[in-house]
Parts: C-alpha cells; sequence; structure tokens
C-alpha cells in the first residue's frame, strides 16, 4: 500500500513536469519572434538595389497600381513574402509595410538580416 502511495506520488510529479516544460516551449517560441499576435509587429528589413528607384504596388505584378515608391538606398520594413509575376528572374514579391500595406519586387531589395517568412 506504501508503495502504491509512492508510485502515485512520482506519476503526479512527471506528469507536472511534462506539463510545465510543453507550457513553457510554446512561451518561449512565441517570445521570440512577435508575429502580430498582440500589439507588436515583426518586421524584417531589406534596402533598395534599384538604382532607378523602387516603385510599390497594390497586387504582386507590374499590372498592380503604384502606391508609392522608395529612392535607391531606401531601408524599407517587410512583412512576408508572396509568389508573384516574375521579374528578371525572381517571382517572389514582399509585402511592405509604408504606413499601409503594398508589394514590390524582391528583385530589387536586398535583405538585411534573414529572409522573410511567407505570408
Amino acid at each position: 500500500m506504501l508503495q502504491s502511495k509512492f508510485r502515485k506520488i512520482a506519476v503526479g510529479v512527471a506528469t507536472g513536469a511534462i506539463a510545465t516544460l510543453a507550457a513553457a516551449g510554446p512561451a518561449a517560441a512565441a517570445t521570440a519572434a512577435p508575429t502580430g499576435g498582440g500589439h507588436h509587429h515583426h518586421f524584417y528589413k531589406g534596402k533598395v538595389i534599384a538604382h532607378s528607384g523602387l516603385l510599390l504596388r497594390s497586387a504582386p505584378n507590374k499590372g498592380g497600381h503604384v502606391v508609392g515608391s522608395k529612392p535607391y538606398g531606401a531601408i524599407v520594413k517587410i512583412k512576408c513574402k508572396v509568389h508573384g509575376q516574375n521579374i528578371n528572374g525572381n517571382n517572389r514579391w514582399y509585402v511592405l509595410k509604408d504606413g499601409h500595406y503594398a508589394f514590390a519586387s524582391a528583385r530589387y531589395i536586398k535583405n538585411i538580416g534573414p529572409a522573410p517568412r511567407w505570408c
């Protein structure tokens, strides 16, 4: 009977430890890179490498309306990447945050730090 009581306590302690580790894992991952679940948005950064400047569009293709522009060398905030029209061998477009969201061809932006995640 005493052995049974100790077994129950040991199982309870082990279960509690596993539950604590399982809960801590996602919490640690969530604090490493905020992705918009709260008030803080994580943005990647890039530098405009198009000498003539970069056009910001309403869609990830040349048919999208021009909604803004960035000069050569400007640092832009990138939310994520999508597939779009192929521009000189690159079909990736970035969703930029410039007061509002706009698309820009990744062909003309050099990443600063890690490459953006997919949208």
